[in-house]
């Protein structure tokens, strides 16, 4: 198992073209570490700002009777991956993380995999 800390850094090492990581209390908007970012982005704006994303994923699934949980969520912009991972684990209930992936020096599904991989081995 790993701490949020130990998380984050295997994030930024291990997935080619991160830009910065979040882990995320979603039902205050609060990061809870992050690491990583530039200038441009503020990771605590934008964990806030996702939690709200998240929100509204949840009460559309609802509306629409959709069994079964999130896994990610993923935003594509002009030059950036934005990918929100639920944490399943019994400790994250409630959490997620938060990655942001330069475009043109990422690799989407091995990223995917990669913070899969994190999100298990992650203990709160």
């Amino acid at each position: 198992m790993a701490t949020v800390e130990v998380s984050l850094k295997d994030i930024m090492t291990a997935i080619e073209g991160a830009v910065g990581a979040a882990l995320v209390d979603y039902s205050s908007g609060m990061a809870l570490g992050t690491l990583g970012g530039r200038k441009d982005l503020d990771l605590t704006v934008a964990a806030a700002g996702n939690t709200d994303v998240i929100r509204a994923k949840v009460r559309t699934m609802e509306l629409l009777g959709l069994s079964g949980q999130i896994e990610d969520i993923l935003i594509t912009l002009e030059t950036q991956y934005h990918l929100i991972r639920l944490v399943t684990g019994r400790s994250g209930n409630g959490l997620f993380l938060y990655l942001v992936l330069d475009k043109s020096r990422s690799n989407l599904a091995m990223a995917r995999h990669q913070l899969k991989r994190i999100e298990e081995q992650l203990e709160v």
